[in-house]
């Protein structure tokens, strides 16, 4: 398991030395676990604010338990992803003296994110007015499956369910079948996008305003919008959209097409670029002159003849030798990938997007950075994500002042869990996830919980 890091990926290289960050002295502190809540705080902290990661004793966030788990570590493939640059403290929050500690760290925060299920921070006393009400500079943001109010406040959410609701299975996938889910939590990692945009307009705000305000982000009311623009095109026509497959309803020809040895995409997106595609790349400007393509929706129209005719040019050379010619005629282009692909490719090699940094345990880990590059103000550098309460003691005694004396007195009375119930952090399930939601009561809370 990652034996091949130091031949496939380079090294991070560090930031510029003394430059600042975009989020510096920022403090969040971040209840949230799954995706969708610790995607969008790793962009808070990517962007250099300090985030403190609330999480069970010895358990700690179920996404560490996603495989595959690394038999060294407390944690697999998709938490180290989520959860990098951020400082883990276990609290019992079902004790007096866990819930106290929680409340002052967040008198001291900036931002506080949780994505609970409605109701349980109501039952904790960490509400948004109580919160508020001791710390009114505080941007206190809550990412719901549908609400935290109203009607279906009480629904649990996942991101597969946000992407059927909204009508985005429905638009995937091809005609003879039913629509099809995205593998990639699409919805979770769109959602945590828009938290990182509703946290920092909050805090943008709070400059000019001087007091926080209550935020909330929808898993649902995002995946309606990752339907695009289908939902006014649906509004348009009173009809709804249908699956194409690889295909475009809007741009012709666009789709996957076979060069003789490797599958490729190719979009042409206006008439200008169907000019180039069959003018300069195919030598065919009869075929450019044809009117039965003279506009994408004619080329829609005559789309399985125009197809025939790609499928079999394509066909007769290489990929790097059509790459080549429609790159130079600004055809957009691209192969066909696997991730595994994708991740060493020439492009992502350029971008530097996949790096390794410095692990305690095991020397090395990958990480694949956010898409974000700035000219004065660079990303922090990535630090792995930390073992359950790793960083408990430090921020006690940095955050609160706390002293050692009263670290101790605070573990005895089991403001951090009990010792006599701490697992083994590497025992996990080697092959299947465990089944729970998006949005849950935290384990110290609900132990009885099943979905």
């Amino acid at each position: 398991m990652l034996e091949q890091l130091e031949t496939d990926f380079p090294e991070h290289r560090p930031r510029t030395p003394g430059a600042p960050h975009a989020l510096d002295g920022i403090r969040v502190v971040d209840f949230s676990h799954f995706i969708a809540g610790p995607f969008a705080t790793l962009i808070l902290a990517d962007l250099g604010a300090e985030v403190l990661k609330v999480e069970a004793p010895h358990r700690g966030d179920d996404l560490r338990r996603y495989p595959p788990v690394h038999p060294q570590l407390d944690q697999g493939a998709p938490f180290l992803w989520s959860n990098r640059n951020k400082k883990s403290i276990a609290l019992d929050l079902k004790s007096p003296e866990g819930l106290a500690l929680a409340r002052q760290l967040i008198a001291q925060a900036d931002v506080l994110v949780e994505n609970f299920s409605a109701g349980v921070m109501d039952r904790l006393g960490l509400d948004a007015a109580s919160c508020q009400a001791a710390n009114p500079r505080l941007v206190y943001c809550s990412i719901a499956a549908y609400s935290r109010d109203g009607a279906f406040a009480d629904r649990l959410g996942f991101d597969p369910i946000a992407q059927a609701e909204s009508g985005f299975v429905s638009m995937n996938g091809y005609a003879d079948r039913e629509g099809v889910r995205a593998l990639s939590p699409v919805m979770d990692i769109s959602t945590a996008m828009m938290v990182g945009n509703a946290v920092m307009g909050a805090l943008l705000a709070r400059s000019r305003l001087g007091v926080g305000q209550r935020v909330e982000v929808s898993l649902f009311d995002t995946a309606v919008l990752m339907t695009g623009y289908a939902s006014l095109q649906s509004l348009f026509t009173n009809r709804e959209p249908q699956r194409n497959g690889n295909t475009s309803p809007d741009t012709c020809p666009s789709g996957a097409f076979r060069a003789r040895d490797r599958t490729f995409y190719i979009n042409s997106g206006n008439d200008n670029i169907f000019q180039r595609l069959m003018g300069q790349v195919l030598e065919r400007p009869d075929m450019a002159a044809d009117p039965d393509y003279a506009s994408p929706s004619l080329r829609n129209r005559h789309r399985d003849r125009l197809f025939s005719f790609l499928d079999a040019a394509f066909a007769q050379a290489d990929w790097a030798h059509w790459q080549t010619r429609m790159r130079a005629a600004g055809v957009p282009c691209g192969l066909v990938r696997t991730v595994g692909e994708a991740i060493r490719s020439p492009e992502a090699r350029d971008h530097e997007l996949v790096t390794r940094v410095a692990h305690p345990v095991l020397g090395w880990v990958p990480n694949v950075r956010l898409p974000i590059r700035f000219g004065s103000t660079p990303m922090a550098d990535p630090v792995p994500a930390p073992s359950v309460g790793q960083h408990t003691d430090g921020v006690l005694r940095e955050v609160l002042g706390l002293t050692d004396a009263d670290i101790q007195s605070l573990r005895e009375r089991g403001a951090f869990g009990s010792a006599s119930h701490a697992p083994d952090p590497r025992q996990a399930s080697p092959t299947a996830p465990p089944t729970r939601p998006s949005h849950a009561e935290p384990a110290a809370q609900n132990p009885k919980e099943t979905t």
